[in-house]
């Protein structure tokens, strides 16, 4: 919003965090198949990863991407 402050946080928005969330239970999935050598459970986890990304892509996940202010301070000489 044009308005507010960017105070630097990234804790990104419950949405964004949403899709990561299915796209981690997809990957979690698929490794249950893979280790139960059960290939519908791998696809399974697959599909979930698809419908994960899909909502990544619906959610703009990467407008959640902060960008800090430069760091004031020490100089490169202060590093040696």
């Amino acid at each position: 919003m044009a308005g507010e402050q960017n105070l630097g946080s990234h804790g990104g928005r419950a949405s964004s965090w949403l899709a990561v969330t299915v796209m981690f239970a997809g990957v979690v999935v698929g490794g249950f198949g893979l280790t139960m050598a059960n290939w519908l459970v791998v696809w399974i986890g697959v599909g979930i990863i698809v419908v994960g990304g899909i909502l990544a892509l619906v959610f703009d996940i990467m407008s959640d991407v902060v960008i800090d202010a430069p760091r004031a301070g020490m100089s490169a000489d202060d590093h040696r």
